[in-house]
C-alpha cells in the first residue's frame, strides 16, 4: 500500500516536468489546440529560446544570487536561531518579531528597499539581489534552526563554560557542529527560495546583465503573443540543475528537517 501510495506521489511530481517537455517542443497553434503529445514534433523552440533571451547569463545569474544570499541567510540565521533559543523572554519576542515581518507581504518592501539599494550603488548588480533575498529569508532560517538548538541539551554547553569556553566559543564549537544538519536543511530550502525568487528580481535587475532567470521567463509574454514552447524550453533549462541538486542532497534535505521537528 505504502509503495502505491509513493508511486502516486511519483507521478503526480513528475507528470507537470514531462508535459512541459511536451510543450518545448510544439509550436503555439499545437500548444493551443491542447492534448498531450505534440502533433509534430518541433526541436526549434529550444535554439530559439536561447536567442531570445540571454539565458545562459541569466542561468548563471540566478545561482550567484542564490549561493550569495544561501550564505549570507546562515550566516544571520544560525547566532539569531541561537538567541531565539536561548534567550528567554527577550529570545521569544525576537522569535516572534521575525516570523511576524515574514508574514508581511514581500510588495510592501520593494518601495524602500530600492531606494536604500539605489542610495549604495547595489541596483542592477547580483550583488544588491544576494543581499537583499539573504537577509529575507531570515526568518525562515531561523524558523527552521531554532527547534534544532532546543533539542541540544543545555548541559553540553555548562559543561564547555566550565572548561573555560564563552558562551559564543560555546556556541560556535559546541552547539553549531549538533544542529550541522538543520543548517544543510535550511541553506537547502533557503537556497530554492532565493532561486525562485522573482518580485525582488523584476524591481531590482533591469539590465540584462544583472536579471534572473525567472526574469527572463517573463520575457517570452509579449503584447499579443506568447511563446509557449520557448517558455517551456527556458523552464526546463532553470528547474533541471534545482531538480538535480534536490535529488542529491534529499538525504540531507529530508533527514535535517525531520530531526528538527520534533522540540
Amino acid at each position: 500500500m505504502s509503495r502505491a501510495l509513493l508511486g502516486v506521489a511519483a507521478v503526480l511530481a513528475v507528470t507537470p516536468v514531462l508535459f512541459l517537455a511536451s510543450l518545448s517542443l510544439r509550436g503555439t497553434e499545437d500548444v493551443q489546440n491542447g492534448g498531450w503529445l505534440p502533433s509534430r514534433v518541433r526541436w526549434d523552440n529550444w535554439p530559439a529560446a536561447f536567442d531570445t533571451v540571454p539565458l545562459a547569463g541569466m542561468l548563471a545569474n540566478s545561482w550567484l544570487v542564490a549561493l550569495g544570499a544561501t550564505l549570507l541567510t546562515a550566516l544571520v540565521a544560525a547566532p539569531t536561531a541561537y538567541v531565539t533559543a536561548r534567550g528567554g523572554g527577550e529570545g521569544r519576542r525576537l522569535y516572534s518579531l521575525l516570523l511576524a515581518a515574514y508574514c508581511a507581504p514581500p510588495v510592501v518592501a520593494v518601495l524602500p528597499l530600492y531606494f536604500l539599494l539605489k542610495g549604495v550603488g547595489l541596483t542592477n548588480s547580483a550583488l544588491g539581489l544576494a543581499l537583499v533575498n539573504g537577509l529575507a529569508n531570515v526568518p525562515v532560517a531561523v524558523w527552521l534552526l531554532d527547534g534544532f538548538v532546543r533539542r541540544v541539551p543545555v548541559e553540553i554547553e555548562e559543561a564547555a563554560w566550565v572548561d573555560g569556553l564563552s558562551v559564543a566559543a560555546g556556541a560556535r564549537r559546541v552547539v553549531l557542529p549538533l544542529i550541522a544538519p538543520g543548517l544543510v536543511a535550511a541553506c537547502l530550502v533557503c537556497f530554492f527560495l532565493a532561486y525562485n525568487e522573482f518580485l525582488f528580481a523584476v524591481s531590482f535587475a533591469q539590465s540584462p546583465s544583472s536579471q534572473t532567470l525567472t526574469v527572463g521567463l517573463s520575457l517570452f509574454q509579449g503584447d499579443r503573443t506568447v511563446q509557449f514552447g520557448q517558455q517551456a524550453a527556458a523552464s526546463l533549462v532553470a528547474i533541471v540543475p534545482v531538480y538535480l541538486l534536490a535529488v542529491a542532497a534529499q538525504r540531507h534535505l529530508v533527514g535535517g528537517l525531520s530531526q528538527g521537528a520534533v522540540r
